[in-house]
């Protein structure tokens, strides 16, 4: 007995090290085969149920983490990774309940404190979600993502970009059911809606460039114009999926504006597809696009519609740019807009976010 216990010990500090290293997969083994050796042990179920959350699988993790919260109801870190899994399954009143009673275990949590804000935040409790928030900062949390949080609810001077870990883990962590959940429960239809108007011309692309292409939503619809494709996105896990899709000739983890401040390609199509509003100021970006493609060439994107300043950033933490902000961006960078046009870009709670779909040509 002392020696299978000291081997799920170690297989247990094995999964440690390599969640620490964000080696999701085989954290999940290690701790698999430890709870397996020793099972009921509320500690490897934590935290086999965390990086279950991380792999974006938040119903396996549930079951998992309500188990180690029966057997130690006071565990603040079971209780945290139960009400993250309770979030990421859209039941945010539940999953708040699990915060709170984290935080009156132990109040010091940072983490704790920013993922209650965003619960808060999605039940339209502005108020109390922006004092979550000031709570997080107050015990170490990220300035940066949570002065972004606080400026979402805060319409007066907008960041002018997304801090890059908050887009990161944001699309990492919504890989596993990205296209199901954007397409059928969101009724997203911007990649076809782009492309259609691109294929109406009969044209044929040489080299095409998809910005945050995500999963691969987009490149199947530009994959039968283009000769050459290229996706381009900052989280990893989105990139193993538009991998596993076949469509794209080159793929690359990096920012759009830092590929194309170094890209030495010329591109004569460059589509972004529901990007932007995860980008914020598009000047660098529309530069960047003018900088490597061919008079001619088509850049063809979509942005949730501003009605008041150029730019704004939501409670939802989406950016909206408005149409005077992109003809300007347009006339500046020597492009001719074809086209705009406005229709929603997606749902959200059932209620439809009004949008630009523009088509520009470089003059």
């Amino acid at each position: 007995m002392d020696g299978t216990f000291e081997q799920a010990r170690l297989l247990f500090l094995e999964g440690v090290g390599h969640y620490e290293a964000g080696r999701w997969l085989q954290a999940e083994q290690s701790f698999a085969a430890s709870l397996a050796l020793a099972p009921g042990r509320a500690s490897v179920m934590t935290n086999l149920g965390a990086v279950r959350i991380k792999l974006g699988r938040p119903d396996e993790a549930l079951t998992l983490l309500q188990e180690a919260v029966t057997l130690e109801p006071d565990n603040p870190e079971a209780l945290g990774h139960c009400g993250t899994a309770l979030a990421e399954l859209g039941v945010p009143a539940q999953a708040l309940q699990m915060f709170d009673r984290a935080l009156a275990r132990d109040s010091g949590s940072a983490t704790i404190w920013r993922l209650r804000g965003t619960v808060l935040k999605e039940l339209g409790r502005l108020d109390d979600a922006a004092d979550s928030f000031r709570e997080a900062l107050a015990r170490g949390g990220d300035p940066e993502l949570l002065h972004y949080y606080l400026a979402g609810l805060d319409a007066a001077q907008p960041p002018r970009k997304a801090p890059r870990s908050y887009v990161e883990t944001l699309f990492d962590n919504y890989a596993a059911h990205f296209e199901s959940h954007l397409v059928a429960a969101l009724r997203y239809d911007a990649p076809p809606v782009l492309a259609d108007r691109l294929a109406a011309t009969g044209r044929r692309y040489a080299n095409a460039l998809d910005l945050g292409c995500g999963t691969g939503l987009c490149g199947r619809y530009l994959r039968p114009i283009a000769d050459r494709l290229t996706g381009i996105d900052l989280s990893a896990n989105m990139l193993d999926k538009a991998q596993e899709s076949g469509l794209y000739d080159a793929l690359q983890r990096s920012d759009i504006v830092e590929f194309m401040a170094r890209s030495v390609d010329n591109y004569d199509l460059v589509v972004a597809a529901d990007v932007f509003i995860y980008v914020g100021a598009l000047d660098e970006v529309f530069a960047g696009v003018a900088n490597i493609m061919l008079p001619g060439g088509r850049f063809a994107f979509t942005v949730e519609e501003a009605l008041g300043e150029e730019l704004e950033l939501r409670p939802s933490l989406r950016y909206a740019h408005s149409e005077d902000g992109l003809r300007r961006l347009a006339e500046a960078n020597s492009f001719r807009i074809a086209a705009i046009e406005r229709r929603p870009v997606r749902e959200d709670q059932r209620m439809p976010i009004p949008g630009l779909f523009a088509w520009l040509e470089r003059v």
